[in-house]
């Protein structure tokens, strides 16, 4: 037996041994630069998908949620007001966050009729089915204005599809591209006016309707109402009309539509009855009118008893 002398690989035992030291130290230092490239790659995984996932709730936010933006030309009072032929008055669009003007008064011996309205509200139906026959009459001759407030507070009876919004939506889309046509296309929204507790139109329907109406600017129409341009305006104004107050009238806030109003007072009638809706703007019009086969009402120069 021999001590210290050479194996077969021509080490001693001490050189084996510090050889054997060499190649531990080495696999150490290989297994730790193992472990730093898999947390290296671990870190940088986990941060690259931070960064993928905020991208996209950056985008989804983007998309969902809009800045405000300024609302449809010729409704500066948050409805349009329309007189004798149909005409819209003109006026400018309201701005992000400015608050509404109310409209001009009209001459004494005109009526003024407001209505506050959701284009999937059965009972305003109901009150559009009684009375759209002596309203478009009276407009048409001058004798009264009709001016339209489009809100949407119905918005949970369409099945997730916000319909009341979108008719609002379009109708300040027509208010704004086309207001001359506005009394026809609101007309029509109640014509073909969807069930409570349905889908309600489509926008492919609403735009059927829309070219009906025969506006102008129809392909402005067109792309208003699909991108719902005027939807944060229809979100401030419901806001506004259902807080209050509503200036010039005797409303403090729409509680619920149609609030009617004429001459500045709240007309609490029943909705469905064509003639006492009439006796209502005979006594705020304090005027005498003539029957005729469509109630119309025609002002004369005296006030009766």
């Amino acid at each position: 037996m021999t001590y210290g002398g050479s194996g077969p690989d021509g080490l001693n035992t001490s050189e084996r041994r510090e050889a054997a030291r060499e190649k531990a130290r080495i696999l150490r230092e290989e297994h730790r630069k193992r472990d730093r490239r898999r947390r290296f790659f671990l870190q940088g995984g986990i941060a690259l998908f931070i960064v993928v996932v905020v991208a996209i709730v950056v985008v989804l936010v983007a998309t969902g949620i809009r800045p405000p933006s300024p609302g449809p030309l010729n409704m500066q009072s948050d409805g349009i007001k329309i007189g004798a032929n149909y005409k819209a008055v003109s006026t400018p669009a309201l701005k992000p966050g400015e608050a509404p003007t109310p409209s001009k008064t009209n001459a004494k011996d005109v009526i003024a009729i407001q209505i506050y309205l959701d284009y999937q509200c059965p009972i305003c139906g109901a009150f559009e089915k009684a009375n759209a026959s002596q309203i478009s009459t009276w407009v048409k001759s001058g004798a009264a204005t009709l001016e339209i407030h489009p809100i949407a507070i119905l918005d949970r009876v369409s099945l997730g599809t916000k319909y009341s919004t979108r008719a609002a939506n379009a109708a300040g889309c027509m208010a704004n591209f086309s207001p001359n046509t506005y009394f026809a296309f609101s007309s029509l929204l109640f014509s073909h006016q969807p069930a409570e507790n349905t889908e309600g139109l489509t926008d492919g329907q609403i735009l059927a309707l829309a070219k009906q109406a025969k506006p102008v600017k129809m392909s402005s129409i067109e792309t208003c109402i699909k991108n719902q341009t005027f939807k944060s305006w229809v979100v401030a104004s419901t806001t506004r009309a259902t807080t209050g107050p509503i200036t010039g009238t005797d409303v403090a806030k729409v509680s619920g539509t149609p609030t009617v109003i004429i001459n500045g007072k709240q007309y609490t009638g029943a909705v469905d009855s064509a003639s006492e809706f009439a006796s209502a703007v005979v006594k705020a019009a304090g005027d005498t009118f003539t029957e005729d086969a469509t109630a119309s009402p025609t002002p004369t120069p005296s006030p009766s008893k």
